[in-house]
């Protein structure tokens, strides 16, 4: 058991799948910027995404687009580090060998996501208030945060918020492992059909069109979640007093959905979607391409071919 926890192939994803996501993410940063502002800022006009980048760069400064990079950067480095490393881990411990399936792929995917939401919640709360900070919002009733870095900003968290702020977020952070779930099964699924007849290494260009679609139909399935889950980790809400915190996640979930649907119609909790699919489907495809790359040449450079295209 031990030695297919530590594995060397589980390792070689894991670091593939963080080098390609951290590269992937720093090229298309700033549409990431123009969604987060679109979530949280309810009193933001939503328009185009390079409309808003415009109107961010105009107000805030040419830098402004990539505010929060390093704390981004880390969380996402650290998360799909866990995420590539339990997937694989498990979906060979499980197959030992067989062929996958989607339900196979879709099982793995949301346990990988809930070991993953587990540990790295945190840092994706501390990095949401970073990327926010000083930023100019529309809405009056944000308050100014003062965070000097990442350390600073987990000490004052913890001091004025409690521990258990670190988390805001987690309960529909869980949903949303269906959201990672979904894009691997069928990220997994489409490679399984265009590998039929005989094992072979995709192409290039077949690697970024089903990671893309992969991505597209997963993130607009569960959007309405991560903006809920925006809003939760940027700490700017009213929680309802419950005696049970589950009872009170869900509380606030569906009061954070009803009050955003009121507001802005149904069509407001889609708000930003478009900067959202831009952003993630381009950042997954290419994230998607570099894995496949750097995994496959390390394989390769090893002299052990790579197992991924043979059980897989």
């Amino acid at each position: 058991m031990t030695s297919e926890v530590f594995s060397y192939e589980s390792l070689v994803h894991a670091v593939a799948g963080a080098a390609g996501s951290v590269t992937a993410m720093t090229v298309f940063f700033p549409l990431d910027t123009a969604r987060l502002r679109l979530q949280v800022d309810e009193n933001r006009k939503a328009k185009s995404t390079p409309a808003i980048l415009a109107d961010i760069i105009k107000e805030e400064g040419l830098l402004a687009p990539y505010r929060g990079w390093f704390p981004v950067i880390c969380s996402l480095c650290c998360s799909n580090f866990v995420y590539f490393y339990c997937f694989h881990w498990m979906k060979a411990s499980w197959l030992k060998g067989r062929q996958s399936t989607p339900s196979i792929d879709l099982i793995v995917g949301i346990a990988a996501g809930v070991i993953n939401v587990l540990l790295t919640t945190p840092l994706w709360v501390v990095n949401t208030r970073l990327k926010l900070q000083g930023s100019k919002f529309r809405n009056a009733d944000i308050r100014p945060t003062n965070y000097s870095g990442i350390l600073d900003a987990f000490e004052q968290i913890i001091c004025k918020e409690g521990v258990g702020a670190l988390w805001n977020g987690t309960f529909p952070s869980l949903l949303l492992v269906l959201n990672p779930a979904i894009q691997f099964m069928i990220y997994e699924g489409l490679k399984r059909q265009l590998r039929r007849g005989a094992p072979r290494e995709l192409s290039s260009l077949e690697v970024f069109i089903i990671g893309a679609v992969a991505k597209a139909v997963a993130t607009t399935a569960t959007y309405p979640l991560q903006t809920i889950q925006s809003i939760l980790r940027f700490g700017q809400f009213n929680t309802p007093k419950e005696k049970s915190k589950l009872l009170s996640s869900l509380k606030t979930i569906k009061g954070l959905l009803v009050n955003r649907a009121r507001k802005h119609g149904v069509l407001g909790l889609f708000k930003g979607l478009e900067a959202k699919l831009l952003q993630t489907v381009l950042t997954a495809a290419l994230m998607f391409l570099l894995y496949e790359k750097i995994a496959s040449c390390t394989f390769k450079v090893m002299g052990l071919g790579s197992p991924h295209y043979k059980k897989h």
